[in-house]
């Protein structure tokens, strides 16, 4: 529901008197739906809970009653067990029926009303006549295609601004020649340079919903916008299968102002295409670090004795869960490395207290106080929204009134206190939920997912410059891992990788199981063994599915829905595995465009674009960072227990940067 109204009266006889029976009270709401928006009027007694407003008839003249049958009902956690996407991405759960009619002189005062309600889609709306009436509200006049007239809508509290203003989102409308009061709708939408105007109507509303708020259509299963778009990319005439690169750079440019993804090759990108990476080395995977390796490495202070070696370790194995609650402090920086067990119950006795005290700040809100701060609202609406869809089927969030859900509630509306210009938006719950899920404490959480959250403040800025930055790079490095690859997106209009948004937005939350995501974030906290590994882990991921993408010559629509269909069914230690082996390939690399250097943070002042050989200018070969690798892997040989591992531990651990 986009747009809901209460105080919206039809006049069953307007002009022949003010008695009260002849106002008929109602709500308004604007649906969007899957594939269209439909308006919806009804009388107050009819109206039902908006959660299960999610669908309605095409028959403008059809009363209907909204329910959902009491199968659909049992049913609908073991068929949607992703309970938190949008809820459009639910409309299935959802039935209607005809309403029947009381016959006779014992019509109800409910049933006399019900013959008003009415609903339809935009695609059948005509026209819109306004105006503004002596008494002081205004109403409007819907007209539809078949030039139904619909009983005129009376605005009593507030006017009808907000709702012309909520169907411009959807729809088009033009004011008419011949009548200032009437606004056509256009359902012609003329062809321009701009991508958009490009699609069918039903598409065109959805990617229209997509350029306003990347965030929540991306946070659901982004194949429903792709199911139908396909058909609005491809012309029917052979000759022209494809759309010119300029206007998908457009397009992608209105959504995301500022991101440059070359449909076609620069200069400067010849000398990436003739880079021999050489094959991938194989990689191996350590066991978790134990509690015991844990606590051999501190000190009788509780002080993290060879910081560098349990990164590595954590790198190469991860964290076994009992050790996670003290390890992802130090992880993601509440916890200074070189702190002691002192030093840090003093810290976290100073943060408890500055927790409480911005906590207090909006518990002690009033509800008077509230009703003039439109944000704090509008925050926590959000936040109540999304909290209750975020993962419910993890036991520590599952149930009605689950003490986890409360938690989760609190640390978010305490972050709008810490970061006020930020707030909520939506996907940072899905950043707290594991943090909470491993700390078991709300102020510990707190600091953690606030330390979380420097790292990935720039992804829900509303510039959305974090993510502008990250596509950018991902472009880079795939280039450079597989050019061909590149080349073949390109020709099917996705080159510009958007289809890995959600991936970049939150960190894979979405992609893997709960257990594996705990996995795979402490693994890319440690920063090992370069930065932005997360861009190498989507390398990796598309290169695993490179062979059946272009084997089965998957276009624009196959391959989005491809993507959005492997979450929840990718291997986490393969694709460490992978992702590792690809970094070692490009850092073991003599010939690395400075670009790629740039964003894996390798310090390499010799190498430049244009490279053609491995020496710099005296003449000497250029130095390889094998040694981080040799440090890296020093922890899986030791871990292995033979003498040959044990040896080249010692003999590397000297080696490390």
């Amino acid at each position: 529901v986009v747009y809901e109204q209460e105080g919206v009266f039809i006049h069953s006889s307007c002009g022949k008197n003010d008695d009260q029976d002849s106002l008929i009270a109602g709500i308004l709401r604007v649906i969007e739906k899957e594939n269209e928006v439909v308006v919806d009027w009804r009388p107050l007694d009819e109206t039902l809970d908006t959660s299960n407003i999610l669908c309605a008839g095409k028959d403008s003249s059809s009363v209907v009653e909204w329910t959902q049958t009491p199968k659909e009902k049992c049913s609908r956690g073991a068929d949607r067990p992703s309970s938190y996407e949008a809820e459009w991405d639910m409309v299935t759960t959802v039935s209607f029926k005809k309403k029947p009619h009381s016959n006779g002189d014992a019509t109800t005062h409910a049933n006399r009303e019900s013959k008003w309600s009415f609903l339809f889609s935009l695609t059948d709306l005509k026209s819109i006549k306004q105006n503004k009436e002596g008494m002081g509200w205004s109403y409007l006049v819907f007209c539809l295609k078949d030039d139904v007239k619909l009983p005129a809508l009376h605005f009593h509290h507030g006017d009808s601004k907000p709702l012309i203003k909520c169907l411009e989102k959807h729809v088009v409308l033009n004011e008419s020649p011949h009548d200032e009061r009437v606004l056509l709708v256009k359902t012609q939408k003329s062809l321009s340079q701009s991508f958009e105007n490009l699609f069918d109507e039903p598409s065109y509303g959805l990617l229209q919903k997509w350029k306003r708020d990347p965030y929540v259509v991306t946070m659901g299963k982004f194949s429903k916008v792709t199911n139908y778009i396909v058909g609005s990319l491809r012309s029917s005439d052979p000759s022209n299968q494809r759309r010119p690169p300029s206007e998908m750079a457009d397009f992608l440019n209105d959504t995301i102002p500022g991101l440059k993804i070359n449909q076609q090759e620069e200069p400067g990108f010849e000398v990436i295409t003739r880079i021999d990476l050489g094959k991938q080395p194989e990689v191996s995977r350590r066991e978790p670090v134990s509690a015991e390796e844990w606590a051999k490495n501190m000190d009788s202070e509780g002080r993290i004795i060879d910081a560098d070696y349990i990164k590595r370790s954590i790198f190469k194995g991860g964290l076994c869960h009992t050790l996670r609650k003290e390890a992802w402090k130090f992880l993601l920086g509440y916890f200074p490395w070189n702190s002691t067990k002192e030093e840090r119950a003093n810290l976290q006795k100073r943060k408890t207290d500055e927790y409480f005290r911005m906590k207090l700040q909006w518990k002690s809100v009033s509800e008077e106080q509230e009703k003039r701060n439109s944000r704090l609202r509008d925050y926590r609406s959000l936040i109540e929204k999304d909290v209750n869809r975020t993962d419910r089927t993890n036991k520590f969030y599952e149930g009605e009134d689950n003490p986890g859900l409360i938690l989760l509630h609190d640390i978010l509306m305490t972050y709008c206190m810490y970061d006020f210009d930020l707030g909520y938006v939506q996907g940072m719950s899905d950043l707290l939920s594991p943090v909470l899920y491993v700390m078991e404490n709300e102020v510990d959480a707190f600091w953690c997912f606030v330390s979380y959250m420097d790292q990935m403040h720039q992804n829900f800025e509303e510039q959305m410059q974090g993510m502008k930055t990250q596509l950018i790079q991902l472009s880079h490095l795939l280039r450079l891992l597989d050019s061909g690859f590149c080349s073949y997106l390109e020709s099917q209009d996705s080159g510009y990788l958007y289809f890995c948004f959600r991936w970049l937005l939150i960190r894979f939350k979405r992609e893997f199981s709960f257990q594996d995501i705990l996995r795979l974030w402490e693994v890319m906290w440690t920063e090992l063994p370069c930065q932005n590994f997360h861009l190498l882990l989507c390398c990796a991921i598309l290169e695993s599915e490179k062979q059946q993408i272009m084997d089965k010559h998957y276009g624009f629509n196959e391959i989005l829905k491809h993507i959005n269909e492997l979450s929840m069914k990718i291997d986490v230690e393969y694709i460490l595995c992978k992702a590792e082996a690809i970094s070692m390939q490009m850092m073991n690399c003599k010939e690395l465009p400075q670009t790629v250097s740039e964003i894996l943070g390798i310090e390499n002042s010799s190498v430049t674009p244009d490279s053609d050989t491995g020496e710099d200018e005296s003449g000497a070969e250029l130095s390889c960072p094998t040694s981080l690798y040799q440090s890296i892997s020093a922890p899986v040989a030791a871990a292995n227990g033979t003498r040959d591992g044990a040896q080249q531990a010692a003999e590397t651990q000297s080696l490390t940067p």
